[in-house]
């Protein structure tokens, strides 16, 4: 039943069927900017809008969850293009490709867990404690409950649309939270 949906070798069929088949693919979310509007958070949408983010957070359409798990269990890197085979057709995403269909451009600093080059100044407990409601509560770990407002909505979108995952979008992790301050101080980030 899955010849042909991999890259044609049996260590792909078996990392498909003992690895990603078990794994829950997140449905993609999808944000309203005229929700943002009407509530009146014009800060948010601003943040949001200055990563040129819009036309991904908007993205909507059927998503096929076998064909994506084929897809991630088949996925290489090509230099900077990413690379996978499903159903014996090769799909390579360009940066190209990635921009017209996302309208994301490679741009900005490369940041993440353990790289915050270009941001020396970020220190994780005390952005944490500048976003919260209460400062002075103590923090037994990273919460988005505890931020205001938009910080906690611009958390919410990071861990369910820009860095998906299958539960707890309430702990931050420290990628998490190096986004949260790009994405707030309108540090553009690759």
């Amino acid at each position: 039943m899955l010849e042909g949906w991999f890259a044609g070798d049996e260590e792909g069929i078996n990392a498909y069927i003992h690895e990603m088949s078990r794994k829950q693919i997140n449905i993609p979310k999808v944000l309203d900017f005229n929700w943002l509007k009407s509530e009146k958070l014009p800060e948010t949408k601003a943040a949001l809008k200055h990563q040129k983010l819009k036309k991904l957070l908007k993205l909507t359409g059927n998503v096929y969850l076998d064909l994506v798990k084929v897809f991630y269990t088949n996925l290489t890197l090509d230099g900077k293009n990413i690379v996978s085979y499903v159903k014996g057709i090769k799909m390579k995403v360009t940066s190209d490709v990635w921009n017209s269909v996302v309208g994301i451009k490679y741009a900005g600093l490369k940041v993440g867990k353990g790289n915050t080059s270009g941001i020396q100044e970020f220190n994780k407990l005390q952005y944490y404690k500048s976003c919260m409601r209460t400062p002075t509560q103590s923090i037994s770990r990273f919460h988005a409950g505890h931020l205001n407002l938009t910080p906690r909505l611009v958390a919410y979108i990071i861990a369910w649309q820009f860095i998906p995952r299958g539960t707890n979008h309430v702990v931050l992790h420290e990628e998490d939270l190096i986004l949260l301050y790009c994405i707030m101080n309108l540090i553009k980030v690759n």
